[in-house]
């Protein structure tokens, strides 16, 4: 379950990259309930989605050079430098090497062995976002790819990331977790892109919490969005629904069920 006890290996922090961040605002408002919070000059315009007072992402706008409109994932680090090296190790690359953000934090793009972005934070004043696993925030992320074991075992290297075969339905369910925590601290899982006809090409996936999948999904598409899979229940996980932003940055929202020691 993905917390605000941020260690090792866990994600700590997402923001969105587009090319219209006043529109994308708008967007996630009608969605979510998100205030955009705009940074000043020293950060680049860099800016704050915030919920109720809580900051639940970042985003800023980009352009075509800088790559296609998506969210990416961080995950905390103690050390940037050496985790990107250590990602160059392991057949990965540093799309932007590490750098201090103020007192706030260091921070790096990386890209895993398949070319799959994915960032870090190593915590400063900042320590991560302030709110996830409830309502409008992130509470889980998918990694799609073609070698889950190739997956695997960069992740592990990279970040020390350990997998458990979740049984399913009869299919195996590999979620990621941080080393040397329980089962419970699993926070997302690795995909295999041919099992599911909705993925093409590797990626991470983030999800966010909602009340209602349908309504956010009608939501969506009548401010431009896309959605990509229709609202599902899928048993003992909730009921999920993929969409793209109208500048096409990837997300799913999800209703989890509820867990079932909570139930008792």
């Amino acid at each position: 379950m993905l917390t605000t006890r941020y260690v090792t290996g866990a994600p700590n922090w997402i923001d969105l990259a587009t090319p219209d961040i006043d529109g994308a605002a708008v967007f996630y408002e009608a969605l979510f309930g998100w205030r955009f919070q705009p940074g000043g000059p020293e950060v680049g315009g860099y800016g704050l989605f915030q919920l109720g007072g809580r900051t639940v992402a970042g985003g800023m706008r980009t352009t075509p050079e800088q790559g296609p409109p998506s969210w990416t994932v961080y995950f905390q680090t103690p050390d940037a430098d050496a985790t990107a090296e250590a990602a160059r190790q392991a057949r990965g690359s540093v799309l932007l090497p590490p750098m201090d953000v103020q007192d706030l934090g260091r921070t790096a793009i990386l890209a895993d062995q398949a070319g799959v972005p994915f960032g870090l934070w190593q915590p400063g004043r900042t320590r991560g976002l302030d709110v996830v696993a409830e309502p409008g925030s992130l509470c889980w992320a998918e990694l799609y790819t073609a070698d889950v074991p190739a997956a695997a075992a960069f992740y592990h290297s990279v970040l020390g990331l350990e997998t458990y075969g979740v049984d399913l339905h009869g299919s195996t369910y590999t979620t990621f977790g941080p080393a040397g925590e329980d089962e419970d601290a699993m926070f997302g899982a690795v995909v295999p892109l041919a099992e599911d006809p909705a993925e093409h090409e590797p990626h991470w996936l983030p999800y966010f919490e909602v009340a209602d999948p349908d309504a956010v999904a009608a939501v969506a598409q009548e401010h431009g969005g896309t959605l990509r899979m229709p609202a599902a229940d899928l048993p003992d996980v909730g009921r999920v629904a993929r969409l793209t932003d109208p500048y096409g940055a990837r997300f799913a929202v999800i209703r989890p069920e509820p867990r079932r020691d909570q139930a008792l």
